[in-house]
C-alpha cells in the first residue's frame, strides 16, 4: 500500500501497570496494539483540549494558571487511569509567550501525561504557532517588564528572546524528536501548511478496534480550514485502510466545522443532545471545504471531537455520526468555567463506543453512548 506518513508500532508490554514500548514495524502507519488479556479489553482515552500554556508569560498570573491546568491534567489521568491522551489542539497560547523557543511550554504541557508513562498524541489548534502580540500594557508606564523567558525549572539559557515565535513544524518536530511516548507525526508534506494530519490504528486481539484519525484545522499563520486537499488525503487513506468500512472510525480536529453550528442546541442542552455547558455559540472554522460531506458518507465515522469553544461541552448527533465538544482542559484562555476532560472508551466485545465528562474534582457527567 502505498502512503505518505511514517510507521510506529507501540506495543503494551502489560496491562497492569501500563508499560509501553516503541519499535519500528514494517507497515507504513502507525499502530497501537492492545494486549490479547483481558479478551474484553476497553481502550479509554483523556482529551485535553485548550491548556493555553504560556498565557501571560511576562506575568506572575500566567505561570500560576499552567500550575493550575497541571493539577486538572493530573487530576483527571489519577482518576481516569487512560491508555491514552490526545491533546487537541491550543496546547499554548503562543500570540502570549515572548520567546522563540516555545516548545518549553508545549514540553511542560505533556509533563503529566509522560510522567506517567502513558503515550499520547496532538492536534494543532489556533493558537499554537500564532504570531507574537505586543501587549497594550507594555506601552504604558512602567513599561516593557522584565522578560520571564524560561520556563521554570527548564534548562533555558535565556538567548533569543526574539518574539519569533516557533512553527507548527518546529513545534511537532521538537516533541516527536524528544519523547518516545509521542506517537503525533508531521503528515505528509502536500498537505502543508497544515502538519497534524495522521492515523493511528488500533489493533485488539489480533483485529482493527478503530482508527483514529488526526487533521489540522488551521489558524495561526493560516486561515482556519481543514482544506479540500486535506479531505481528499483523509478519503484516500481511509479507502485504503479500511475499504469495506467494517473498522469504526473516530475523527479529531480542534476547530469545529460549520456542521456543528446545525446541531447546536439553543439554550439548553436537550435530547437527543448530551452535556452540561451551552454559554456561547460555535465559533466555527471560515469555510466547508468538503471534509464533512466525506464523513458522512462513510458509515464507519462514529464520532468528530473538537475543541476550540471553551463554554460548550456537548455531543449531538449529525446524520449518521455525533459531533462531540471536548471540555476547556486549561486554565489559560478565556471563561471561568470548571474544567475538566472528555474521556473516550472503546469496548472491544461487544463493540461500543461511549463517553463522559470528568471534571478537574473528580465528578462526571455526561455519560453518552456514541456507537
Amino acid at each position: 500500500m502505498a502512503s505518505s506518513f511514517s510507521y510506529l508500532t507501540v506495543l503494551y508490554l502489560s496491562y497492569l501497570p501500563l508499560l509501553f514500548q516503541a519499535t519500528l514495524g514494517s507497515s507504513d502507519h502507525h499502530t497501537i496494539v492492545l494486549p490479547t488479556t483481558p479478551a474484553n479489553h476497553i481502550f479509554k482515552i483523556a482529551i485535553f483540549a485548550d491548556l493555553h500554556f504560556g498565557e501571560n508569560a511576562w506575568t506572575d498570573w500566567g505561570p500560576e494558571q499552567d500550575v493550575n491546568s497541571m493539577r486538572v491534567m493530573s487530576s483527571v489521568l489519577d482518576n481516569e487511569t487512560p491508555d491514552f491522551v490526545v491533546y487537541l489542539g491550543d496546547v499554548i497560547t503562543a500570540n502570549n509567550i515572548p520567546i522563540a523557543n516555545s516548545s518549553l511550554y508545549w514540553d511542560q504541557a505533556l509533563s503529566p501525561t509522560r510522567s506517567r508513562g502513558i503515550p499520547w498524541a496532538t492536534v494543532f489548534g489556533n493558537h499554537d504557532d500564532a504570531p507574537f502580540e505586543w501587549p497594550i500594557q507594555w506601552f504604558a508606564a512602567p513599561g516593557i517588564p522584565t522578560l520571564l523567558c524560561p520556563v521554570p525549572n527548564s534548562s533555558y539559557s535565556g538567548e533569543d528572546c526574539s518574539f519569533r515565535g516557533t512553527s507548527r513544524l518546529e513545534l511537532m518536530k521538537n516533541e516527536m524528536d524528544n519523547n518516545v511516548l509521542s506517537l503525533s507525526r508531521t503528515g505528509p508534506q502536500c498537505l502543508w501548511p497544515a502538519i497534524s494530519n495522521y492515523v493511528l490504528p488500533v489493533l485488539s486481539n489480533d483485529k482493527r478496534l478503530v482508527h483514529l484519525y488526526f487533521l489540522d484545522s488551521g489558524g495561526g499563520t493560516y486561515p482556519q480550514v481543514v482544506s479540500a486537499t486535506q479531505a481528499k488525503w483523509f478519503k484516500r487513506v481511509s479507502e485504503e485502510l479500511n475499504p469495506d468500512s467494517r473498522v469504526p472510525e473516530v475523527i479529531f480536529w480542534h476547530i469545529p466545522s460549520k456542521a456543528y453550528r446545525k446541531v447546536a442546541p439553543i439554550f439548553r442542552i436537550y435530547e437527543p443532545c448530551v452535556g452540561s455547558i451551552n454559554k456561547e455559540k460555535v465559533a466555527a472554522q471560515e469555510a466547508e471545504m468538503g471534509i464533512m460531506k466525506i464523513l458522512v458518507k462513510r458509515p464507519s465515522v462514529k464520532a468528530v471531537f473538537v475543541g476550540h469553544n471553551h463554554g460548550l461541552d456537548w455531543c449531538c448527533p449529525y446524520r449518521k455520526l455525533w459531533l462531540c465538544f471536548a471540555r476547556h482542559t486549561g486554565y489559560g484562555g478565556y471563561g471561568n468555567w470548571a474544567r475538566g476532560s472528555r474521556i473516550l472508551q472503546i469496548n472491544d466485545h461487544p463493540f461500543s463506543i461511549s463517553s463522559w465528562i470528568r471534571m478537574e474534582d473528580g465528578s462526571m457527567h455526561s455519560e453518552v453512548i456514541l456507537s
